[in-house]
């Protein structure tokens, strides 16, 4: 095993100086890693400005079917219907918020087409509080947290940055690297902990991923961290073998560590969609998510898959990520999200 504290390599019985990081692995973080947030906008302007072209797709979308003296009735409803599902919030919601407008249409209180905007927002509004949950931290650490999901949705990334804002609460923190599988996933944290101050635990590549998080666990009691992370594989095209490991590492986890992980964390691409859904579904199903991050909503117009996974998993949605830099991974606000979302385009 070895034991990474922010900027060198700490071996039983001495201290090596820290290897230099490849090209690759500077290029893969890029410059706004390093700058943090971009430009110092304010996160809501740069969620609006993330959200907009979900925004065009829904909100706007929605606009332009209640332009000038629209009749409410089937047809409209028809139209409403279609531009939803195209907007990927799900049929569940869907039929909810038509049903919605349906009964308040029989009751005469949906006499004006502006009228529908509202209720779509107070819809998803009421939807999302349900799953908005910050990641609770226990009153006896360590608080372990094991992060899941396919290659490509940016766990590794998200790793760092959740590393670095507990770093930045004052917490002490411990990276995993037990996705062995991904030579480039070891360097990326060995990085991301020199970079916020966070003690790495990692092993050579193709190691047992149990084997480290063994090697995690037993650091952990000692008392050298108040909150672990531990990365892991995504092979997707390996199903049954991915999920046999992913519950081998749990269970090893929970034996070493009793009650651990405290959080089974799924980080979901927002830019696939309705494939982000299914993924919940199976990760949910096999390892037991207990929440969600859900990354690159910046630039996707499928951004509202946020309220199809509220809708049809009520899986707590953890953190959301709206671009590269080390700021840019923020807890999820209903609120926030939905006025983002329905802020109307400046003229």
């Amino acid at each position: 095993m070895r034991v990474v504290i922010a900027g060198a390599v700490r071996r039983p019985g001495g201290v090596e100086v820290a290897p230099r990081f490849s090209a690759m692995t500077a290029d893969f973080l890029g410059k706004d890693f390093f700058m943090g947030s971009e430009n110092g906008r304010g996160f809501f302007e740069r969620l609006k400005s993330g959200l907009a072209k979900t925004r065009r797709l829904l909100t706007a979308n929605v606009d332009d079917l209640l332009l000038g003296e629209r009749k409410i009735d089937e047809n409209l409803f028809e139209e409403l219907e279609a531009t939803l599902i195209g907007a990927d919030v799900g049929p569940a919601f869907t039929y909810e918020m038509i049903e919605r407008l349906r009964e308040q249409l029989k009751r005469k209180e949906l006499q004006q087409p502006d009228l529908i905007r509202k209720t779509l927002r107070d819809g998803m509004l009421e939807i999302l509080r349900k799953n908005e949950s910050g990641a609770p931290l226990p009153a006896d650490p360590p608080h372990t947290i094991m992060v899941v999901g396919v290659n490509g949705t940016g766990k590794t990334t998200t790793i760092g940055k959740m590393a670095h804002r507990y770093r930045q609460e004052g917490k002490t923190v411990m990276v995993v690297a037990a996705d062995t599988f991904r030579a480039a996933a070891i360097e990326q944290l060995e990085v991301w902990s020199r970079r916020v101050g966070a003690i790495l635990i990692k092993q050579k590549a193709e190691a047992d991923p149990s084997a480290v998080v063994f090697d995690a666990v037993q650091s952990a009691k000692a008392g050298r961290a108040e909150i672990v992370i531990v990365d892991t594989a995504g092979r997707l095209h390996t199903k049954a073998n991915l999920m046999e490991e992913l519950k081998k590492m749990k269970r090893i986890f929970g034996r070493e560590l009793p009650g651990a992980p405290r959080e089974v964390l799924l980080v979901l691409d927002a830019t696939t969609g309705q494939n982000a859904v299914v993924q919940a579904r199976m990760f949910r199903e096999d390892i037991g998510v207990t929440g969600i991050v859900l990354t690159k909503l910046d630039g996707t117009s499928k951004g509202g898959v946020v309220i199809r996974i509220a809708k049809e998993l009520g899986l707590p949605i953890r953190f959301i990520g709206i671009g590269e830099g080390i700021e840019d991974l923020r807890p999820f606000n209903a609120s926030e999200f939905v006025d983002a979302l329905f802020e109307r385009e400046a003229a």
